[in-house]
């Protein structure tokens, strides 16, 4: 997982190892691609329906340009990895 300062977090995404594949459109997908929030993001992620947890699953799905849905099915570790490959953006 690259972090804060990381080569690809300066070029606007972060690709997060997942720790083991998963199906995401019929395809098995090893890794996940985040790219940089903007103010936009934060915006929309304002007027997301539901409580916090809710809004920053929407946040994430919108940033790997994935479903909720997918984000619901990783594993609890591998959503850490996407929380902090978000707040190395933010850091």
């Amino acid at each position: 997982m690259a972090g804060k300062n990381s080569p690809a977090a300066d070029a606007g995404f972060v690709d997060v190892e997942l720790t083991r594949p998963m199906e995401i459109d019929g395809a098995q997908v090893k890794k996940l691609r985040m790219r940089e929030p903007t103010v936009g993001d934060q915006l929309a992620s304002e007027e997301f329906k539901g409580g916090e947890a809710a809004k920053e699953i929407a946040m994430l799905a919108n940033l790997c340009e994935v479903s909720p849905d997918d984000i619901k099915r990783l594993t609890l570790k591998d959503y850490k990895r996407l929380q902090g490959a978000f707040l190395g953006f933010i850091a």
